[in-house]
């Protein structure tokens, strides 16, 4: 894989650039120590992985990710531990390493990533994985708690609650309260089972037991019905 390495410290970079040799399947063809400079360099060459800190002075390494347009696998590298959480809302970050980083660890991490694109490249050149496995993996979606990911199966969802930066999943045995947004999430979720009825609120339509004026009953739970959403959840439904 070839890869970059983007750090604002030498020392940093030179550590990454020794694990890099210990693993024969590394390239690292170039360095940086300004994410301004690497954003420069990716928009005209492509490469498979990125070494990337988050602490950079001007511009930060989450700031990197967002203005690329479609980022490589990216693992991060920091010295700040507390930034866990935020790294698992971007798909394209492979893992984390706290510095000083051990051998054993940066293995652990340039393996997840050889998996993932591996994955990604059977997917795009082959038809070896059933279509009963691609809809059995996209019922299904990871969620970050207490820095697990916990699985949850999208049908068990029954409604989706925007609570400030957080978003509550109430699902068919448990609720789940998760830092992200309702944009975010509407994104994974079907549109053929899931509607937004209101700014706060995504609902399964599956789990509809009533519908009163500018309301509907989900299990136990009165979920509000927008003006401007009313007509679409009404569209949706099989009346007679």
């Amino acid at each position: 894989m070839n890869c970059l390495i983007i750090d604002d410290e030498s020392a940093a970079r030179a550590i990454v650039e020794q694990l890099c040799k210990s693993e024969g399947s590394l390239n690292v063809i170039e360095q940086f120590s300004n994410a301004i400079q690497a954003i420069k360099y990716l928009n005209q060459n492509q490469v498979d992985l990125i070494f990337l800190d988050i602490h950079m002075p001007d511009f930060t390494g989450f700031d990197l990710i967002q203005t690329l347009k479609k980022p490589p696998r990216i693992i991060l590298t920091t010295s700040d531990e507390k930034f866990a959480i935020d790294a698992f809302e971007y798909e394209c970050i492979v893992d984390y390493l706290v510095k000083p980083i051990t051998l054993p660890r940066f293995t652990k991490a340039i393996e997840k990533a050889k998996k993932f694109t591996f994955s990604a490249n059977e997917n795009s050149v082959s038809n070896s994985v059933s279509k009963e496995e691609v809809k059995e993996e996209d019922q299904q979606l990871y969620i970050n708690i207490d820095r697990r990911l916990i699985k949850i199966e999208i049908p068990s969802i029954n409604v989706v609650e925007a609570k400030g930066d957080y978003i509550l999943i109430k699902t068919k045995d448990k609720n789940y309260t998760v830092h992200s947004t309702l944009k975010k999430i509407e994104e994974k979720l079907p549109n053929d089972l899931f509607l937004k009825v209101h700014r706060s609120y995504i609902i399964n339509l599956k789990r509809i037991v009533d519908i009163e004026d500018n309301s509907v009953l989900i299990e136990k739970d009165v979920i509000p019905v927008s003006r401007s959403n009313r007509s679409e959840l009404m569209k949706r439904l099989n009346l007679l």
